[in-house]
């Protein structure tokens, strides 16, 4: 379990994250949400060993995420940032192969190419998986770099964004691909999402966050309704049961 006490994070006189408390549960997608500012990238960074804390504590099996040497660290906890570039002319193959560097210093074996093609065949990548990553659409690059995630082979996988700039067939084999990572994998996962209606399909648990803090956090099923909608986002969002999904309808 990933532990999070009373971490804050200030940025000149800006108070980004104060007091901040929260558990991740294994085994599950957490999603956390909010509007722009609230937080949330930065606490999946402090989460990640991105950025330092500026107070509190990050605990990974009870452990301080600081006290871990970086290699160890990267054996069990993996991050997609952002936005990622790498300015190479390089091969979709080589990008996920650079997954199993914890592993392997550079020094790739067979085993290692095992779990690399084990994550080409998982994002259905085979195809394209010797053409170079400048020629990739967005969606493609996306799901080399998740690839990429899953051959580091992680029991923590965090994600910030993983739906910026992609289209809706790409945003959803991007989400159900996260979610046979949790239920074939057993993998944890942990995203910063914007679309509330991919967080209410898709997610486990929510944390919704406002100014730095946490306003509510809870099993989807309790987090999606217009009452905790209001409080995050300033909104009137009904909210329909669609399919058995909460669909949040807030485009008007």
């Amino acid at each position: 379990m990933v532990e999070v006490k009373h971490v804050s994070k200030t940025y000149g006189s800006k108070k980004v994250i104060e007091n901040l408390s929260v558990d991740i549960q294994p085994g599950k997608i957490t999603s956390f949400i909010g509007s722009n500012g609230a937080g949330k990238s930065t606490l999946l960074s402090m989460l990640s060993r991105l950025i330092s804390k500026d107070e509190g504590q990050v605990l990974l099996h009870g452990r301080d995420i600081h006290s871990i040497k970086p290699n160890d660290l990267a054996k069990e906890l993996s991050i997609l940032k952002q936005s990622n570039h790498i300015d190479l002319r390089i091969q979709v193959r080589d990008l996920i192969s650079f997954g199993r560097f914890p592993y392997s210093q550079g020094r790739l074996t067979k085993g290692d190419w095992v779990e690399i093609n084990k994550a080409i065949h998982y994002m259905e990548l085979e195809e394209i998986q010797e053409r170079y990553i400048d020629e990739l659409s967005g969606g493609q690059l996306q799901r080399a770099y998740i690839a990429m995630i899953i051959a580091q082979d992680t029991d923590y996988v965090m994600l910030d964004e993983p739906l910026n700039n992609l289209d809706m067939k790409h945003s959803v084999q991007i989400m159900k691909s996260l979610r046979k990572m949790v239920e074939e994998m057993g993998k944890t996962v942990v995203i910063v999402i914007h679309d509330i209606n991919f967080a209410s399909c898709y997610s486990d648990r929510i944390v919704a966050l406002k100014h730095g803090e946490i306003v509510r956090e809870g099993p989807t099923e309790e987090m999606i309704n217009s009452e905790m909608l209001k409080e995050v986002y300033d909104m009137d969002i009904p909210v329909q049961l669609i399919n058995g999904e909460r669909i949040c309808l807030h485009f008007k």
